[in-house]
């Protein structure tokens, strides 16, 4: 399996910061890899919503799969208004994806977590890239 380098940058990331936070020595370093761990075994909810006139299908993370390749679903003609809440664990980024063959000005998708959206993209953003964000697992 190949991990793309932010995937594992943010495991390095949030390994240096829990040793760092914890210091160098062999009882602290054990406190930090169980830190470590937490994070990366934490689950959390988000929302995923998806709005336009047009939507032809949705490809959102559902929670599968591990944190660095997570399991993409498709939700087929989802209908004007998606919505979706899925569980996350760790460091596996909330994604979101419209797709619409005509009339892209009015797609909007948006991630919330804790009612407060996180990432949101409309029109030709929304179709390009959709809503993906870093874990706010991984932020804290």
């Amino acid at each position: 399996m190949r991990k793309s380098p932010s995937t594992v940058l943010s495991a390095l990331s949030l390994a240096g910061l829990a040793l760092a936070a914890a210091g160098c020595s062999a009882a602290t370093t054990d406190k930090a890899v169980e830190q470590v761990d937490k994070v990366v075994n934490e689950t959390y909810e988000v929302t995923y919503e998806v709005t336009g006139k047009t939507v032809d299908s949705v490809s959102f993370h559902d929670g599968g799969g591990t944190a660095t390749a997570p399991n993409l679903v498709t939700a087929e003609q989802p209908g004007a208004a998606w919505t979706k809440t899925v569980t996350l664990r760790g460091i596996m980024p909330p994604a979101v994806s419209p797709s619409s063959v005509e009339n892209t000005a009015d797609l909007t998708c948006k991630v919330i977590y804790k009612g407060k959206v996180i990432k949101e993209a409309t029109g030709e953003a929304a179709m390009a890239g959709g809503c993906v964000t870093v874990s706010p697992i991984a932020a804290q």
